[in-house]
């Protein structure tokens, strides 16, 4: 277990599992710091010289746009790696490739792979000027996600979580912003975390030490003070885990009304991409409660602050 006061610099940034209090509380309050010029107001020259490399082995929208914007907004020189052009379809490998960009004179690497770990292996073979942050790998972690997540809820709800009931509601067992957002979660001392999921959606026990199980969305959502929406990834119907959109939005889908089970004043959140009318009513994503956009322009500011950090700057 992590020493909760430990404040060692990151080398990479490959998941919030054993990462300190101190280390999250140190990055979310940098990130705030940093939201004004995240969202384009004042001009940081901080990374200029530095060469940030976008290596998406799996399609992305939200997350490769905001590094983008992050390094940007930092000074830096940005060089989107396009996968589909590049000599990985040749046959070259993953770390061939790290290799060839660092001799360029790159040195932050933000990589997102489908296959589980195989981040944390790119790390294991970067230089020893290089850093390497984790932008999702398979099911594993999405820790900037999770960071980002982690301040939404502070900026609505404060610092102190330890009075908090948090909601995580879907394909917990599929999704990599579920395990980062668990891990944070109990980092930073939430109250209640309720996992709520058709038991095919369910991780292993071992992942859900100190959570409270919920066969119900009705019952994770009662006196929620923070409900997170997870997409239903349609291909797991295809191995059967679901039996049908339909049925998975009678039982599962957030409307106004099931809302009306949490607190008053409950925030919602959703990573995205949504499947609007299935996990999440429109009602309910462009509603009063929901801080999904907030998240989106949260994430600029998130991949600054560990840009920042792993440039040591």
């Amino acid at each position: 277990m992590a020493d909760p006061t430990d404040t060692a610099p990151l080398r990479h940034l490959l998941t919030l599992e054993h990462l300190s209090r101190a280390t999250l509380e140190t990055l979310l309050s940098r990130a705030a710091a940093l939201r004004p010029q995240a969202l384009g107001h004042g001009a940081r020259d901080a990374l200029r010289g530095r060469t940030v490399v976008n290596l998406f082995f799996e399609p992305s929208t939200r997350t490769r746009s905001s590094f983008q914007l992050a390094a940007l907004r930092l000074g830096a020189d940005v060089l989107n790696f396009e996968v589909a052009l590049s000599s990985t379809r040749k046959g070259e490998s993953a770390v061939d490739t790290l290799r060839n960009l660092e001799a360029m004179g790159a040195s932050l690497f933000v990589v997102r792979h489908s296959d589980s770990l195989a981040v944390t292996e790119l790390a294991a073979h970067a230089a020893a000027t290089s850093a390497v942050v984790n932008a999702g790998d398979g099911r594993n972690a999405h820790p900037t996600q999770g960071l980002l997540d982690m301040l939404t809820i502070r900026q609505h709800k404060g610092e102190d979580f330890s009075g908090l009931r948090v909601a995580i509601v879907g394909d917990v067992r599929h999704s990599r912003v579920a395990r980062s957002d668990l891990h944070a979660l109990r980092t930073l001392g939430a109250g209640e975390i309720r996992v709520a999921a058709p038991a095919a959606l369910l991780p292993d026990a071992a992942e859900l030490q100190g959570t409270r199980v919920c066969e119900r969305l009705e019952e994770a959502l009662e006196d929620a003070d923070v409900v997170m929406m997870l997409r239903l990834q349609r291909e797991r119907m295809e191995e059967g885990l679901v039996p049908s959109l339909a049925q998975y939005r009678q039982a599962w889908g957030l409307s106004a009304a099931r809302l009306a089970g949490a607190r008053p004043d409950a925030i919602v959140m959703h990573p995205g991409p949504m499947n609007r009318g299935v996990e999440i009513e429109d009602e309910v994503a462009d509603g009063p409660r929901s801080v999904i956009l907030e998240q989106v322009a949260n994430g600029v500011a998130v991949r600054m602050a560990v840009l920042l950090e792993l440039a040591r700057v």
